[in-house]
């Protein structure tokens, strides 16, 4: 179904609420909240998506840029978040961004 589809959403940083938002058009499709360590380190506590638009690449939309910006950023990730943990694990190539050592 149409209702299905992969939705291609704008994600930004909205640092005053601490998160990642991904925006469709108007519409707050979902969000990963974080936490700032020090000046070098990024936790992610937090990802939600929208019922409406579950199962429809938001999340992964999320955590991709959130990941990248991260990188952009020189940040060491700590992916409290069970959503941002899987998803490393399934993209290998975000898991130098792990911080090392006890989370």
């Amino acid at each position: 179904t149409m209702t299905d589809a992969p939705v291609d959403v704008t994600v930004r940083d909205d640092r005053e609420a601490s998160r990642y938002e991904a925006w469709d058009a108007d519409t707050l499709a979902g969000f990963a909240r974080y936490l700032r360590v020090g000046e070098s380190v990024i936790v992610f506590v937090h990802t939600e998506v929208d019922p409406a638009f579950e199962g429809r690449g938001i999340g992964s939309q999320l955590a991709t840029f959130a990941l990248d910006d991260a990188r952009a950023r020189g940040l060491a990730v700590v992916p409290q978040c069970p959503f941002f943990a899987r998803f490393i694990q399934r993209h290998p190539e975000y898991a130098d961004l792990v911080a090392e050592g006890p989370a």
